[in-house]
């Protein structure tokens, strides 16, 4: 896809990207399209809604995690639970390049192609974990994320689990969602959610733990 048109699709979500961060998107997107036409990976099959619903709520996410124009004194650590077609970490890692990214999924053939995706657009401190979150050493990760994963009420907790004191957890939810987490996860302070743009039922929750 052209990468004009991306960046008119993005507007709403973050902040402009470099050309570069456009480029990788518009490989990325290939990449997707091929590989879901024999592995199931996303039901969106359309490339503008893949950049909306896809890439623009990861970066949403990526955008309020790690705003523009802030310095990282450290390497963040970034743990992405249940990453399936690698969002929002891979998006993460297009935003943010300085951070330690691992991907958890336990479907080997879409940690294949979550390690693809790597190998070809060059990204550096990407660790793909083909096995289950639960396995996962806790306390590993300074922000966890989650999105669409299934079963939500086992997979909170766990992504909380991963997280050290006082790292952060952040979720890409629907709405509906925001109270059961907070009763799940009583001990992570969370902030208020933020709606996602073009979207009437998904917020970006976001919290810290311990």
């Amino acid at each position: 896809m052209d990468a004009g048109r991306i960046a008119q699709l993005l507007q709403p979500f973050a902040p402009p990207l470099t050309s570069a961060q456009f480029e990788n998107i518009s490989t990325y997107i290939d990449i997707l399209l091929r590989w879901n036409a024999r592995v199931n990976l996303t039901a969106v099959r359309e490339p503008e809604a893949i950049v909306t619903r896809h890439f623009g709520e990861s970066l949403f996410a990526a955008a309020r995690l790690f705003p523009a124009g802030s310095e990282l004194s450290a390497q963040p650590h970034v743990v992405d639970v249940g990453s399936g077609a690698g969002f929002p970490g891979l998006p993460i890692k297009i935003w943010a390049p300085p951070i330690h990214l691992t991907l958890i999924e336990s479907n080997q053939k879409k940690a294949t192609f979550l390690r693809e995706v790597a190998r070809r657009l060059t990204l550096t401190d990407v660790d793909v974990v083909a096995a289950r979150a639960e396995d996962f050493p806790p306390a590993a990760g300074d922000v966890v994320t989650l999105r669409a994963v299934e079963r939500f009420d086992r997979a909170l907790p766990v992504a909380v689990r991963l997280a050290r004191v006082g790292g952060r957890v952040a979720g890409l939810v629907g709405r509906s969602q925001v109270e059961r987490a907070r009763e799940l996860a009583a001990a992570v302070r969370w902030e208020d959610p933020v709606a996602i743009p073009q979207s009437s039922s998904r917020v970006l929750l976001i919290g810290t733990w311990g």
